[in-house]
């Protein structure tokens, strides 16, 4: 079961760096208006997510990485609570306020998931 995790955790920070790159308009509108350098932040953060991608597929973290990854989750948090206080679009989808708010406890199980590996 840990291991189907690890590589549900691994497809999830692939999926959502690439889409930093792809879609990265999307991501710089949910970045807090009062951080500087939103581009950056934006690209910086998707490569954050496929190195935790790739570590995750071709190793099981220790508790560095762990530590690592559960950091990096805490440290995006405050893009999704302004997102959800904003009710931002994702990239060009309207998301019902709801859903924008139920990302916010995901963070959470994704802490949550990451430290049971």
């Amino acid at each position: 079961m840990k291991t189907i995790m690890r590589y549900i955790l691994a497809a999830v920070f692939g999926v959502a760096g690439v889409a930093h790159f792809t879609r990265t308009e999307g991501f710089t509108n949910i970045v807090p208006h009062y951080l500087p350098f939103k581009n950056f932040i934006v690209k910086a953060s998707g490569v954050a997510e496929l190195i935790i991608s790739f570590l995750l597929l071709i190793k099981w973290p220790g508790n560095f990485l762990k530590n690592v990854i559960n950091s990096f989750l805490m440290l995006v948090l405050p893009a999704n609570v302004y997102m959800a206080r904003k009710a931002l679009p994702l990239g060009n989808i309207e998301v019902p306020k709801p859903l924008l708010w139920a990302r916010v406890p995901l963070q959470f199980v994704l802490v949550k998931m990451v430290s049971k590996l």
